[in-house]
């Protein structure tokens, strides 16, 4: 028989975590003293302190634990629990593996990361009711007249109302940035459906779970750079394209004059490699 504290010393453990233990019907004692109240173990029950250091380490909560050494637990459910543990342990290496990733893009890039300002970030989109008109187009040059000529007009005749805040998006069906002959779905999200009009088509657009995302200042010129820069992010961290990329524009012509504020967002749906 070892007392509280030569067993807490064997077992690596502090005299308040038994007690705590024995309170939870963990571990207690193989005698209490009934005049002093001092707790006496056996050395037989270092295995069973053993089991619930080992489960802790797996990350198993005390009341788990519990139910896992209960000596009534069935096997399914013991199997089922340790199943479900590994997926969470799975889970939280795949999220820090993923934060590995990208310190080390971070580092491979130095300071030219943060001079041309591509900071990529992984997000979610959120689905809309969109009125939407695709087109092939010339070139981004046409992009500036087909929204407030075109699809404008048509908007108010309809009686739409845009969301607020407004969430106005391209969608890029080549699946690549390209400068000519350019498949476009522009998008532009509303607080109901209409029905379809010779332009616009009213449709929902579903959310997408994880977009890789980079903002892009400036000319609409440029924006290859941008490309290029999110496209290289994602080949580097393991993730691929799943759908096609989108822009989202968050300043332009219509709010800014001057074109080196002009603030656009460029989306690539993406998942785990």
């Amino acid at each position: 028989m070892y007392s509280i504290g030569m067993f807490s010393q064997i077992g690596r453990v502090t005299t308040k975590a038994l007690r705590h233990y024995d309170e939870l019907g963990l571990l207690k004692p193989a005698c209490i003293d009934r005049f002093t109240g001092y707790r006496y173990y056996t050395s037989e029950q270092l295995t069973r302190l053993h089991q619930i250091l080992a489960l802790k380490q797996m990350g198993f909560t005390l009341t788990e634990v519990s139910v896992l050494l209960n000596t009534g637990c069935p096997e399914e459910t013991i199997l089922r629990l340790l199943e479900q543990k590994r997926r969470e342990v799975s889970s939280v290496i795949c999220r820090e593996q993923d934060k590995l990733n990208r310190i080390e893009s971070f580092l491979k890039a130095g300071k030219g990361f943060f001079m041309n300002n591509y900071t990529v970030s992984v997000k979610e989109l959120p689905g809309a009711v969109a009125a939407s008109l695709r087109r092939m187009i010339s070139g981004f040059d046409m992009l500036s007249h087909l929204y407030p000529e075109v699809i404008k007009p048509e908007l108010t005749r309809l009686g739409c109302k845009c969301t607020e805040p407004s969430y106005c998006f391209n969608i890029y069906h080549d699946g690549e940035y390209r400068e000519h002959d350019i498949d476009v779905e522009i998008c532009q999200a509303v607080t109901e459906k209409k029905a379809d009009s010779e332009l616009l088509t009213f449709k929902e657009i579903p959310a997408i779970p994880q977009a890789a995302c980079v903002l892009h200042k400036g000319a609409y010129a440029r924006l290859g750079d941008a490309y290029a820069s999110v496209i290289k992010w994602i080949e580097d961290n393991g993730y691929e394209i799943t759908g096609c990329p989108r822009e989202v524009y968050i300043d332009g012509n219509w709010n800014q004059d001057n074109v080196d504020h002009w603030l656009t967002e460029i989306q690539f749906p993406v998942k785990k490699a």
